[in-house]
């Protein structure tokens, strides 16, 4: 097709009608967070290594202290070993979460015993068994391995808990920016605020006591009390909701991408779920106990299978991003209200 000077003319015309300025900056902005998503996701998840696992450290007095140097001495320092005082010790430090496993020495024998905890994630125990293991045998030693936190029959590989709280984190941004399309990304009042965060709310309540349910009772994958989950799941389902309306009320319809990268682009890969945080790489390791994605699912694991040890951390952070969500959605309307307002 052969176009004329008034063809082309009228052609870029009917290009710029249908794809307006600002629907190509939303179209770029789609782009950079395309990009942003392949990028953390691989980045985090493409060479995964472990790095200062907590190991616990059970030997002789007279040899504890010198195995736990060597340990430590490993190239790339997969492990972080701490002396321990005995196996009663060690086991109740991994059910607390203060260590992922622990070696327990052997003096009269060449088998060793090492503990680790499955329902931290089947990957992190699988790490630690091999590092130590080729330890142990370049000392001629071998090693038997205990699963004291073991993983439900039903939760392959420790992951349910990270998907179940990646379904609780997408509900809470549909639910915010389902509001928004329906009726304008920023509330047009303090009040219609109120009623956005009342309305995330009872939508939390339902969506984590359905979630508890659904994993727990209806398909038997995670253990741990559902009024506890269900608590957790109103908790992550608001606080990422709040946030969404807070960037809402920042930026309009683009703070539903901005919610979108917060939790998914950086929360997702970083949250320990199928890499728990001594397998990922820095920069993930560092901001997954700070996101959304990480608090909850360190939260979940800790409620389905150690009774509920290690949780007052990640529940100040999910109450802080609801907090500050709140905050930060009321705030924006107040001012939009006051520059509405006759005579402001």
């Amino acid at each position: 097709m052969v176009l004329t000077p008034g063809g082309s003319a009228r052609f870029v015309e009917e290009v710029r009608q249908a794809v307006t300025g600002r629907a190509a900056a939303l179209v770029l902005g789609a782009l950079v967070l395309q990009l942003a998503f392949i990028a953390s996701y691989i980045g985090a998840f493409h060479s995964p290594r472990p790095k200062e696992i907590p190991l616990g450290v059970v030997a002789p007095q007279q040899i504890s202290a010198e195995l736990a140097g060597k340990l430590g001495a490993l190239p790339g320092d997969p492990l972080d070993p701490r002396v321990v005082r005995g196996e009663a010790d060690a086991v109740r430090r991994i059910r607390e979460r203060d260590l992922d496993a622990a070696l327990i020495v052997d003096p009269r024998g060449t088998t060793d015993t090492l503990l680790v905890a499955g329902g931290s994630g089947a990957s992190l125990a699988q790490a630690t068994e091999a590092v130590v293991t080729k330890a142990e045998k370049a000392q001629q030693r071998s090693v038997k391995v205990r699963d004291v936190a073991p993983a439900a029959r039903g939760d392959a590989r420790g992951l349910t808990s990270f998907y179940l709280v990646v379904g609780w984190c997408v509900g809470g941004y549909l639910c915010a920016a389902i509001l928004a399309v329906s009726a304008g990304a920023r509330p047009a009042n303090l009040h219609r605020a109120v009623i956005r965060l009342g309305a995330i709310a009872l939508y939390a309540l339902g969506s984590g006591l359905l979630g508890a349910v659904i994993a727990g009772p209806a398909l038997d994958a995670l253990p741990g009390s559902i009024p506890c989950l269900w608590g957790l799941g109103a908790l992550v389902v608001f606080a990422v909701g709040a946030i969404t309306l807070a960037f809402q009320g920042l930026a309009g319809i683009v703070g539903i991408g901005l919610a979108i990268a917060l939790v998914v682009v950086l929360g997702n890969p970083s949250a320990g779920g199928a890499y728990p945080y001594p397998l990922l790489p820095p920069f993930w390791r560092t901001i997954g106990p700070a996101l959304p994605p990480g608090a909850g699912t360190w939260s979940a694991r800790s409620i389905a299978y150690f009774r509920g040890n290690a949780l007052t951390g990640p529940l100040l952070v999910l109450s802080a991003w609801a907090v500050a969500g709140t905050a930060v959605t009321l705030t924006c309307s107040a001012l939009r209200s006051r520059k509405s307002s006759p005579g402001a």
